[in-house]
């Protein structure tokens, strides 16, 4: 896969034209088996149909990184969406990533409301729940059908321009220190740093949002809707609050991504070596690289959590805490700040197993939810890119005098 793309195309040869389309892709290059088809030295994978030779591979022709001033319109070579052409690359992931970025979240949305509650370090006797599937039953019979989704309006605003500017650094990042580390092919290293570095923009965008959906998603929330939480926030705890959580995000995020995007590259090399649209493997992968990389960062979430929801029953505990330890600054403190605090925090409320609260419930929400993302996104990658690509090969309108 290259940055700039290749274009494919195959090409049955009847027996008559084999002589001459054998000599054309073989001339002045050495020839080798690869993966069941001939590879010369010029780029060029030559081959013909098992009906005109007697043999049991189907071959294919198929030019990498063909000019697209070489391309007739008349050939109509399938387009490789995992190399956009320069110029429209940034919009297309931009765009892809926003659709997939709002249906990721809307979709999981109720999910993503069980974990906050299952996260809690002082649930309320209302709030406590044996598994996911009974949180939703309970939180629909006593609190209304609708409840479960409250507060996903602010996510679809936070998650479109997030997963816009998500998508398209990590896509640019990759392919660029790809080529750098190693040329031509896949490189690990790359996959993960492109995921870190896109986490940081994602983040910024996302954080002000996360604490909003989350105080609203708590059992017994005092607020009325996504305004009135904004304003009241804004109100007691200042601009800063939107922020408390940023640095334990980016501390949660950024192996998280490393992970879930290596790990993902890692599935997509195995069950798609081609790299050709395959919405199962992409939705395969996509699970499973979620799933692995919500277990391994359900500590740092449950940080998180308590830091966006500063939960009124462990406020006095924190405070307590901070009193014995003879720290006056922090005694008179009402919040928990900083993720050293946060850690103290969840450890001195219910010990090591308390930083796996909710773990059943981040991977439940984590699976499909990168499944919906990657598919999501590489379809609308694909479908934009095969649009812009057939929109290239049209030949220019010409004027006919009458």
């Amino acid at each position: 896969m290259e940055a700039d793309g290749f274009l494919s195309r195959r090409m049955a040869v009847e027996a008559p034209g084999v002589d001459s389309g054998v000599t054309a892709a073989t001339a002045g290059a050495e020839i080798r088996w690869l993966s069941g088809r001939f590879l010369n030295t010029s780029g060029l994978v030559g081959g013909f149909s098992a009906r005109s030779v007697g043999v049991e591979p189907d071959f294919a022709v198929t030019s990498h990184r063909t000019p697209p001033e070489l391309c007739s319109a008349a050939a109509e070579p399938d387009v490789d969406y995992e190399g956009l052409p320069q110029g429209v690359s940034t919009t297309t992931h931009m765009l892809a990533g926003a659709v997939a970025g709002i249906m990721e979240h809307c979709l999981m949305y109720p999910i993503d409301c069980v974990k906050t509650r299952m996260q809690s370090l002082q649930p309320d006797p209302g709030a406590r729940y044996r598994s996911v599937t009974d949180a939703l039953r309970q939180i629909v019979r006593t609190e209304g059908v609708w409840r479960p989704v409250r507060g996903v309006n602010v996510m679809a605003v936070g998650a479109g321009p997030a997963h816009a500017l998500y998508f398209a650094c990590y896509e640019k990042i990759k392919f660029t220190l790809s080529d750098a580390v190693h040329p031509g092919a896949n490189s690990h290293f790359a996959n993960g740093v492109a995921g870190c570095m896109a986490t940081v923009l994602h983040d910024a965008v996302m954080n002000p949002a996360e604490v909003v959906k989350q105080r609203v998603q708590m059992f017994n929330s005092p607020y009325r809707g996504v305004m009135d939480c904004v304003g009241a926030t804004l109100r007691r705890e200042g601009p800063g609050a939107f922020y408390r959580s940023f640095t334990t995000q980016l501390t949660m995020n950024v192996p998280f991504q490393a992970l879930h995007f290596m790990t993902y590259e890692y599935l997509q090399e195995l069950l798609n070596p081609h790299r050709h649209y395959d919405p199962s493997s992409h939705m395969v992968s996509g699970a499973l690289a979620g799933a692995i990389a919500a277990a391994a960062t359900t500590p740092l979430d449950v940080c998180k959590t308590l830091l966006n929801t500063q939960e009124a029953l462990v406020l006095p505990v924190a405070a307590a805490a901070s009193s014995a330890a003879a720290t006056p600054p922090n005694a008179a403190a009402r919040q928990i700040s900083g993720l050293g605090e946060a850690f103290r925090t969840v450890y001195r409320m219910g010990g090591a197993p308390a930083f796996f609260k909710g773990v059943q419930a981040r991977v439940i929400y984590q699976m499909p939810s990168t499944a919906i993302s990657w598919s999501v996104y590489e379809f609308f990658k694909y479908a934009l890119t095969e649009r812009q690509h057939r929109r290239r090969l049209r030949p220019p309108e010409r004027d006919v005098d009458n």
